[in-house]
């Protein structure tokens, strides 16, 4: 890969060329993905003759006439030109527009836009040896080919402006024999018929001498080797790795850290099953992870402790499912009868017998994606409705993780998540004893999630007051007392605790046992939280002043709605926001007066970390003499000071005291 990109940049270096290049490769193999993350920032860090290359990118999917490339590439360029182009020309004894700059102009006309020409800098926008132009998805342009090659030959062949061209050849060459093929054989029928070649007796067949004859009479393709034969200098053939591929795809799930750990550690799975799809689509598997995102966060939340062989079939259906029926392999509803697990194993095992067109799909289906993989439950009907349909339907979903909680074997699952995912009742009475035992060692050890835990102690209360375990209660508590603090270490904060212990019908006889273990977990539930927003603090605030744009990302995303200045030191962030740019500056401020007005009640905790940032800024400004800097600080302090007066309001406003009131806290 490396030495394809290196050979893109020679071409990109030479000093004088009239040809353009292109990169050819498969649909979906992560051509466009390849000029953005490897090739285009190259590119852009070069440097010309003195001058840094800029990058111009069209994509030419559902153009349908010329012009649209014009303005594509006029909005691309945000150059404009005015009246005193001429004035330009003259005093700089230029005599012809480039073809280049004859686009930028056209639509500057059309656009009816003007500039002050003395402030418009025509010599940068007349250039054209710091140009790159990348035409893409040549093939699914709705204009002729031929067209597009020769317009883009202006640029190539007039202006020597360096061009790259993605496409698929292999889909163009079908597109050339393909377009109006009906007319196209009408009149090879007619002219073989005026010929009396019609009712010729000969071998060939009726069918081949029509092709014959569209070929000859429509010779599409070989205009195409020709223009291209003048116009393209390389074709470079894109053959992707996969690795790096599949890293770039694995990265847009970072900001899900069970799904990206879960898909990290079976990406062999994710290959494996890529390769047996036989095809080399990339989007259709980024379309496949995705689709997998919202499978994955409905099990993980309605059924947290599900099987992770049961996952990992999950992920290999879903991926196989979205090959078959997206890259055009089947027909939709080869699935579409199939309704449970169980039906798609009796087909299997009765494809030994009958041989109907279904029954033999289903058998390679399963050979292939499943080979040197065993799982019981092979067959998703949610996930197949899913992919198929485009609906997740709910009812579907739960019917079939009852069923897979119901009958996938468990007594592999360690003790604690036994009771957790089984009926007590299911346990054998000679396992019994041993999962008590390994649960209890398991919690004393820290090896459970605090907020399964507490979940787990309402089983043992229970299990205590019906003497199926024979413990004392005290002792028991002091275990689960000592396993959270143990656990905390490495638990997580639990957002949605109502929800979890939802689960678990907590009864009055257990309810006064439960409270000293809910306070307790409470306690170390609010420490996670604040270790968490401190964590969150330090990632995102660290982007201040280097990485501003991340910032802005992660602050509107994760902390408009939270107290996220409480767990920041202050002067600390002061000494960020004095080294951030003017503009940033303001930016902040904005930023925070915005979200104090729509969150105010949310961010109340973090007031009085506001209140010391304002005082660390105030005793910096104190006895400055005015510049810039030292103007927008103060102005900063005085938003500040406007975000602390939200809280210094008469309670009437803000808690529906009468209005009236007027005494200030």
């Amino acid at each position: 890969m490396e030495d394809l990109i290196e050979s893109i940049l020679d071409y990109i270096r030479a000093d004088y060329t009239d040809y353009a290049i292109m990169l050819n490769g498969e649909w979906g193999s992560g051509k466009t993905y390849f000029w953005n993350h490897k090739v285009r920032p190259k590119i852009e860090a070069m440097q010309v003759n003195g001058k840094r290359l800029t990058t111009i990118y069209m994509s030419l999917y559902g153009i349908s006439n010329l012009e649209e490339i014009s303005k594509k590439i006029f909005i691309e360029t945000t150059q404009l030109m005015d009246k005193n182009i001429k004035k330009f020309m003259g005093s700089n004894g230029v005599n012809n527009i480039p073809e280049y700059a004859k686009t930028g102009l056209d639509m500057a006309n059309f656009f009816g836009v003007t500039q002050n020409g003395d402030r418009l800098d025509y010599a940068k926008f007349f250039s054209t040896d710091d140009k790159v132009l990348c035409f893409d998805d040549l093939e699914r342009a709705n204009v002729d080919v031929i067209d597009i090659l020769g317009y883009i030959n202006n640029f190539v062949e007039h202006d020597h402006i360096k061009t790259i061209i993605i496409c698929n050849e292999k889909e163009l060459s079908t597109k050339l024999k393909n377009s109006n093929l009906e007319m196209k054989t009408f009149i090879a029928t007619y002219l073989l018929d005026k010929e009396n070649k019609l009712t010729m007796k000969t071998d060939k067949p009726m069918v081949e001498r029509i092709r014959d004859t569209i070929e000859y009479v429509f010779d599409k393709a070989n205009d195409y080797e020709r223009i291209k034969e003048k116009l393209i200098g390389e074709t470079f053939e894109y053959a992707p790795e996969f690795n790096y591929i599949i890293n770039g795809l694995l990265m847009r799930f970072e900001n899900y850290p069970d799904l990206i750990r879960f898909l990290r550690e079976n990406t062999n799975l994710i290959v494996s099953t890529f390769n047996k799809s036989g095809t080399r689509n990339l989007r259709i598997l980024k379309h496949a992870l995705n689709d997998f995102k919202k499978i994955f966060d409905m099990v993980s939340k309605s059924y947290p402790n599900t099987n992770q062989r049961i996952l990992q079939t999950m992920l290999i259906f879903t991926i196989a499912i979205s090959f078959e029926i997206k890259a055009g392999k089947i027909t939709k509803d080869k699935f579409i009868n199939i309704n449970s697990n169980e039906e798609y194993k009796s087909i299997l095992v009765s494809s030994r017998v009958f041989m109907d067109n279904r029954q033999f799909y289903i058998k390679e289906f399963d050979n292939n994606y499943y080979y040197n993989f065993k799982a019981e439950y092979r067959f998703f009907k949610f996930i197949e409705k899913y992919i198929r349909t485009r609906i997740f339907d709910m009812r579907t979903f739960k019917d079939n993780m009852e069923v897979i909680r119901n009958t996938i074997d468990t007594s592999q699952l360690p003790g604690y998540k036994r009771l957790l995912t089984e009926e007590y009742w299911k346990i054998p009475d000679d396992q019994f004893e041993g999962v008590i035992d390994q649960t209890l060692e398991d919690v004393k050890n820290g090896n459970v999630e605090l907020i399964q835990i507490v979940k787990l102690f309402a089983y043992f209360i229970y299990f205590i007051k019906k003497d199926l375990i024979r413990y004392d209660m005290r002792t028991v508590k002091s275990v689960f007392f000592n396993g959270m603090n143990i656990a905390s270490l490495t638990s997580t904060y639990c957002s949605n605790v109502e929800e979890e212990l939802s689960q678990v019908a907590i009864e009055e006889d257990i309810a006064q046992e439960m409270e000293e273990v809910l306070a307790h977990f409470n306690e170390i539930n609010l420490k996670l939280k604040d270790k968490m927003y401190h964590e969150k603090a330090e990632d995102i605030f660290k982007c201040i002043p280097m990485k501003m744009e991340l910032f802005y990302d992660k602050f509107d995303k994760e902390c408009m709605n939270i107290p996220i200045f409480k767990y920041y030191d202050s002067y600390q962030m002061f000494q960020r926001i004095s080294c951030a740019s003017n503009e940033d500056m303001v930016t902040i401020k904005e930023k925070l007066v915005d979200r104090a007005k729509r969150f105010t009640k949310e961010i109340e905790a973090e007031i009085p970390s506001i209140k010391k940032l304002k005082q660390i800024m105030d005793d910096y400004l104190d006895g400055k003499l005015p510049s810039i800097k030292i103007v927008l600080l103060q102005d900063f302090s005085n938003e500040l000071a406007g975000i602390i007066n939200m809280y210094q309001q008469p309670a009437t406003v803000k808690y529906g005291v009468e209005e009236n009131s007027t005494e200030q806290i």
